[in-house]
């Protein structure tokens, strides 16, 4: 048992280092190119193209399954968050034309910084109000642009599995806006790569698109975000951390 448990150890150690590699013959090149390529969406496809690389190196190509995003559909897609690989599975997911709202420290963050400003993402200091009231204002107009941005409502992860309390801005500005929201459900990337720990392991990842949801079509912003939850834990095979009184989320006739 022991002498299988160290080489289990050993085998992820291992898998972990080359997961590392693989990133940084991605990362390299592309961000070289992101500094000469002009233009937004020339410099996101390359984004793309590289995370949709990454996760076929270290042998986790995404299976995509769910609604199809169309051209041109303006909405404000929302994804749960459990891992640091999940920026990496959404850019490879998510058409070009998306970008994401990540919270402010990230900017200074070397690499990951540079590589979210160059594709045109949006940075909030959720401490600050007057900013997160910007951010909800510049998320109706970027939506309304045919600009999407991705935003995970839950604004951190840790080891636990489950969804974590939303924050609601995301929403609030949905509903203000009357944009639909797009819920995303990732699985796989928890045990991936644990937030405990910065090597990944072998494992497979998947992506499910669930169907927009328009916020029209419920009574109460509350109702709207339970729904949005709902629809997102129907796929995540996690429990839902939030305690919160049942609220009918019965969509309107």
């Amino acid at each position: 048992m022991k002498a299988t448990r160290f080489l289990q150890t050993g085998v992820h150690f291992l898998y972990g280092c080359y997961a590392w590699i693989a990133l940084l013959v991605v990362v390299v090149p592309v961000t070289i190119l992101l500094i000469v390529l002009p233009g937004i969406m020339r410099r996101r496809r390359v984004v793309r193209d590289g995370a949709r690389l990454v996760c076929w190196l270290v042998g986790s190509p995404l299976r995509v399954t769910g609604w199809t995003i169309p051209e041109k559909f303006a909405c404000i897609v929302v994804a749960n968050h459990a891992s640091y690989l999940d920026g990496i599975i959404l850019t490879a997911v998510l058409p070009p034309r998306f970008a994401f709202l990540i919270k402010r420290e990230m900017a200074n963050v070397p690499i990951a910084g540079f590589v979210l400003k160059q594709i045109a993402s949006e940075f909030v200091d959720r401490q600050n109000p007057k900013d997160r009231h910007r951010m909800a204002r510049r998320l109706v107009e970027t939506a309304r642009n045919g600009w999407t941005l991705a935003v995970f409502p839950e604004g951190t992860f840790n080891g636990e599995p489950g969804l974590r309390r939303f924050h609601t801005g995301a929403f609030k500005a949905a509903w203000g806006g009357s944009l639909p929201v797009l819920p995303v459900a990732i699985t796989g990337a928890r045990h991936k790569m644990p937030s405990e720990t910065f090597l990944a392991r072998p494992g497979g990842l998947a992506v499910h698109i669930c169907e927009p949801l328009e916020p029209k079509s419920y009574a109460t912003l509350e109702a709207f975000i339970a729904a949005v939850r709902a629809s997102m834990l129907t796929h995540l095979d996690e429990p839902d951390l939030e305690e919160h009184p049942d609220i009918d989320i019965q969509r309107r006739e």
